[in-house]
């Protein structure tokens, strides 16, 4: 994250001209104006709450005009001239329509940061929340200004939902080189996914599947795609049910289901080219309740290096 000069970009109808290094002089704007600006900037300095080292917060206010958000966000970087902060500032509920004019002015919002980076993330971030809603943007503006309009801001409690989750996903530190928080690797995936199974071997499926006195229907199914069984080969007595459409097929709530998967306790036998794809498949109808869901160790390679039949 790149630190620099206080920054303001604007959501709204009309260009906001700040300089990031000259605030908007204060003494053209009216004693009321002035007090309001300061109340509310004072109120979201005081009440930021930080991420990753940055101040962060959002303002909403059903009185005032763009000047008030120019002089806030004004206010804001002359209270915070050496701290990293983004912030929300909106006007809401002045939606009114110009006099012999079709052109709608929608309510005012405000981003306003220490940080261009984050404040172009946040601006991209909000229009994506607020589909259909942003009316227009100016993207000809300064570096550090640029224009839209949206339309009824503030109007539901998802606003300020989003517009946190915009600030929060704004200013996060992340390396592109490093793992989110949360996220695993396929090896950990599979890893995961095997310690719900109880896997078979070749001969195990073989003898599972040839055993009338097995207690429950038992299915070998093929998951490979058709390009490696026409390469490969099949196994006799197999279902040929390709990976997309499997848990489809086997779900007995679903209406397209195959007409064996009636029941929860079959057994059902996944195989696929050497026994990875499968481990991730079977782990998938445990989620449908399929526990008895496993699969080949080593897969089609393996079943042939046994010397067990096939066609």
């Amino acid at each position: 994250m790149s630190f620099s000069a206080s920054s303001t970009v604007a959501l709204e109808n009309q260009r906001i001209q700040l300089s990031p290094t000259s605030p908007t002089n204060p003494q053209i704007f009216s004693n009321e104006h002035e007090e309001v600006a300061q109340s509310i900037a004072l109120h979201m300095i005081t009440n930021a709450c930080t991420v990753d080292g940055v101040r962060t917060g959002i303002h909403f206010s059903k009185e005032g005009d763009s000047d008030i958000l120019r002089l806030v966000a004004s206010h804001i970087s002359t209270r915070l001239p050496l701290s990293p902060y983004l912030f929300v500032i909106a006007i809401t509920g002045v939606s009114q329509t110009h006099a012999g004019s079709d052109a709608c002015v929608s309510d005012a919002l405000v981003i306003c940061g220490s940080d261009e980076d984050d404040m172009q993330r946040a601006v991209l971030l909000a229009s994506s929340k607020f589909p259909g809603r942003v009316d227009a943007v100016d993207n000809t503006g300064t570096l550090i200004a640029q224009a839209a309009s949206i339309r009824h801001i503030g109007s539901s409690s998802y606003h300020e939902a989003a517009l946190w989750d915009v600030l929060f996903n704004s200013v996060r530190t992340h390396n592109p080189h490093s793992p989110p928080p949360g996220s695993r690797s396929i090896d950990q995936i599979l890893s995961d996914a095997r310690a719900k199974l109880e896997r078979m071997t070749p001969q195990q499926a073989y003898d599972a599947l040839h055993d009338p006195t097995y207690p429950v229907p038992v299915f070998l199914v093929d998951i490979r795609p058709a390009a490696q069984r026409d390469r490969e080969g099949k196994i006799h007595g197999s279902l040929v049910i390709e990976r997309n459409v499997l848990e489809w097929g086997f779900d007995p709530r679903c209406e397209e289901r195959l007409t064996i998967a009636n029941r929860y306790d079959s057994k059902i036998i996944l195989f696929c080219d050497k026994g990875y794809t499968s481990s991730l498949a079977a782990a998938s109808l445990h989620e449908l309740g399929l526990l008895n869901a496993t699969d080949i160790v080593g897969g089609y390679n393996a079943w042939i290096t046994a010397g067990l039949p096939c066609q």
